[in-house]
């Protein structure tokens, strides 16, 4: 009754769903960034930077089209 499932192939998300989604990427996009990577070992320091990397990319990806926002991403 309670539970959600997953849409249908090709079926848009509903916006709170979209919405919780981002929320959940950028938590943990945060949540690497305060990490001290520093006193990890290098495999460690790897898989963070890695998580990290497709992390930003998956979030530009599913932003919606700003193309100011685009830009200055595209940019750096």
């Amino acid at each position: 009754m309670g539970r959600l499932s997953s849409p249908a192939s090709g079926e848009a998300l509903p916006m709170e769903q979209e919405f919780k989604q981002g929320y959940r990427m950028h938590r943990i996009l945060s949540n690497l960034n305060r990490l001290d990577v520093d006193r990890l070992d290098d495999a460690d320091r790897e898989r963070v930077e890695t998580a990290r990397d497709l992390l930003e990319e998956v979030s530009l990806l599913t932003r919606p089209s700003d193309g100011a926002v685009a830009d200055a991403h595209a940019d750096s």
